[in-house]
């Protein structure tokens, strides 16, 4: 009958071997565990415009699913620029931020430098959803709709005026846009964030604005803002007797926003995975949905690998755009 016999050259196998093989149940226990700690969703604009409508109600859902708070820090400047580099250089593992047309697609056509590489400094995580643009003017100017706020317009050029979020932001483009195809021209007058520019708007100091539809949806319900047509294709659920932009002479029009979340590159694929699954699910949850849809804005969630995708082919729409309209920074 064979016995073992323990060697000293065995026990030192065995002891090397042991260690090695204890630590993959415990790294998989620790990727298991992510995230350890809060994780803070930086948006890039003032608290007040869709981007914080989107943003909360994500948050709370993905709080529910990740097993950790999800909390949004506002952190406005610099066209989103200082938020977006302050991300693309964290390490923490537990930062996100609210990525945006305007800070991925047009901002590397509006600057010199940026303080972040919009193709190498992010991990795209999910595309979160889209929301019309709404095109809305104070209500006491005598323009019922969009043809009498171009005729308007054409006839006293340059006297009309438009807010926006700021230079390069959506608001911006989606007027410029506007402006290009109506050949008209109106002063642009930029704010730090959606909030301000609101107010200044209900206040009478400025004449129209674009606006994400979940920012303005009450203050048009209330009769604070009068809207004279949507960016959507289609006229929306929310609003039955408002016309499209294409409805009212412009044939194709169409101008949305996005917003999507971005973690940093230097974060590790299984987690960029984790947080995919979670923001994929959390727009689709009731709470969530009842949030969105209640604004007008359309719940996406989807694949990291889609919205790739989709940044790419939204750079390639806007850069032209840009270009034409010789959109600068402040």
């Amino acid at each position: 009958m064979n016995t073992f016999r323990l060697t000293r050259r065995s026990a030192l196998c065995l002891g090397a071997a042991f260690p090695a093989a204890s630590m993959l149940p415990l790294a998989a226990r620790a990727q298991a565990a992510w995230p350890t700690k809060s994780i803070r969703l930086v948006v890039p604009f003032a608290p007040g415009g869709s981007s914080e409508i989107v943003a909360r109600s994500t948050a709370s859902e993905m709080t529910k699913l990740l097993g950790q708070s999800v909390y949004v820090d506002n952190k406005p400047g610099g066209a989103g620029n200082v938020a977006m580099g302050e991300v693309a250089r964290a390490e923490d593992q537990h930062t996100m931020v609210l990525g945006h047309i305007g800070t991925i697609a047009v901002n590397p056509f509006i600057f010199d430098k940026l303080p972040y590489d919009p193709a190498k400094a992010f991990r795209p995580i999910s595309l979160l959803a889209k929301v019309p643009t709404l095109y809305v003017v104070r209500p006491d100017l005598p323009a019922r709709n969009l043809t009498e706020f171009i005729a308007l317009a054409k006839a006293k050029p340059g006297t009309l005026n438009y807010g926006s979020a700021g230079n390069g932001s959506a608001g911006h483009l989606a007027f410029e846009y506007l402006k290009m195809v109506s050949n008209t021209f109106l002063l642009h007058v930029p704010y730090r964030g959606t909030g301000p520019q609101l107010t200044d708007l209900m206040g009478g100091r400025v004449d129209a604005a674009a606006v994400g539809a979940p920012a303005v949806m009450q203050f048009i319900k209330s009769g604070k803002l009068r809207c004279i047509a949507t960016g959507s294709s289609q006229r929306l659920a929310q609003l039955p007797d408002v016309p499209t932009v294409a409805e009212q002479g412009f044939p194709g029009f169409e101008m949305t926003q996005w917003y999507g979340l971005l973690a940093p590159a230097s974060l590790p694929q299984a987690h960029a995975d984790k947080l995919s699954a979670a923001a994929a699910r959390a727009v689709k949850e009731p709470a969530s949905l009842k949030v969105m849809e209640s604004e007008a804005a359309q719940p996406i969630g989807s694949t990291a690998a889609e919205f790739a995708r989709f940044i790419e082919s939204e750079q390639q729409r806007w850069k032209p755009v840009v270009a034409r309209a010789k959109i600068k920074p402040d």
